[in-house]
């Protein structure tokens, strides 16, 4: 159900946290895998300990904000290993604000990045895709990480949740979209994982009290996602499309 063999799996945001960590479950999988972000040393660290594993995976810069960026980066995810056949849209950022405080500039980051980005990076992955034959092999898949934030208010992050919940209605409209295109857009929205963004956060007596108040008064690990991600990336997922996904260990309740 979560066999990847013989796909190519472009994921964003695969420096750290959980694009890394999907990469690493890809390539495990059976994928070979494009890894695409910014910050091309932890890139380079990550592929380099994929290839230790067994694994195939390359490193590609990519700036979801910027178009001209993510076309470049498919152009040499396609000279590398062909066109992607699944793409996992995960890069996200958050900058914490209240409402009435937050920087407009900072409001604007996090909507290029978690919405427009996601945007960009699905939309030419299709056009990849359908260039490559999906509407005949309707082996197409794009999976937009969001957030539970995406369905429930996190107080003082206004901007993140706003540009959460954009996603996943963008999945579901874009599932429409491309349903005859042999293209399937599914939405994940994980529960509260600890990683690079929100680390220092979950030290915090603040973050320590959220944690204390979930059902099961734990995090979520970044392998709590694997299955599902992967699920949806591959063939199984044949009739999935159109559809958000919560993975959150109950912390939504």
């Amino acid at each position: 159900m979560t066999s990847l063999a013989g796909r190519t799996v472009l994921i964003t945001g695969a420096s750290s946290g959980i694009g890394a960590a999907l990469a690493r479950a890809a390539a495990k999988a059976g994928a070979e895998v494009a890894a695409a972000a910014r910050r091309a040393d932890k890139l380079e660290a990550l592929v380099a300990e994929i290839a230790a594993a067994g694994g195939t995976a390359r490193a590609f810069a990519m700036d979801v904000e910027d178009e001209a960026s993510v076309i470049a980066a498919y152009d040499a995810v396609e000279a590398a290993f062909g066109a992607p056949d699944s793409v996992i849209a995960n890069a996200g950022i958050n900058m914490e604000g209240l409402a009435l405080d937050i920087a407009i500039e900072d409001f604007d980051k996090v909507m290029a990045v978690n919405t427009r980005g996601v945007f960009l990076t699905a939309r030419e992955g299709a056009r990849r895709m359908i260039k490559a034959g999906s509407p005949a092999s309707e082996r197409g898949r794009i999976v937009l990480v969001a957030s539970i934030g995406a369905h429930k208010v996190l107080p003082g992050l206004t901007a993140y949740v706003a540009s959460k919940a954009a996603t996943a209605h963008m999945g579901k409209s874009l599932a429409r979209e491309w349903a005859r295109k042999g293209i399937n857009v599914n939405v994940l929205c994980p529960g509260y994982i600890r990683t690079e963004i929100n680390d220092d956060w979950f030290d915090s007596e603040g973050g320590q009290k959220l944690v204390a108040g979930f059902p099961r008064k734990r995090l979520m690990e970044t392998s709590d996602l694997e299955a599902m991600a992967l699920y949806l990336s591959s063939d199984a997922a044949r009739a999935v499309t159109g559809s958000v996904f919560t993975v959150d260990d109950g912390q939504s309740l």
